[in-house]
């Protein structure tokens, strides 16, 4: 979710949406704390790389579904 709101982020930043780019900029930045804080604190030597690789995976996962899906974006007819 992090990555995807992130690749969101700066698709908005580059077709100067300002709400936009600066909502999903918060919303990153919350949801990478939060798990950055899950991950030091929560984690036992045993689970946490596992933990970090699912969310490096995530990470992917987020980003291609960001690019995949147009979402709030006008595609501009180019001749």
């Amino acid at each position: 979710m992090q990555d995807f709101i992130a690749t969101l982020n700066l698709r908005y930043i580059a077709k100067d949406k300002i709400f936009l780019a600066v909502s999903t900029s918060f919303f990153t930045t919350v949801i990478y704390m939060i798990i950055l804080y899950n991950i030091l604190t929560q984690l036992d030597s045993q689970r946490s790389i596992a933990a970090i690789i699912s969310y490096a995976l995530g990470i992917g996962g987020g980003t291609f579904f960001a690019m995949k899906f147009k979402l709030g974006m006008k595609e501009e007819k180019r001749f």
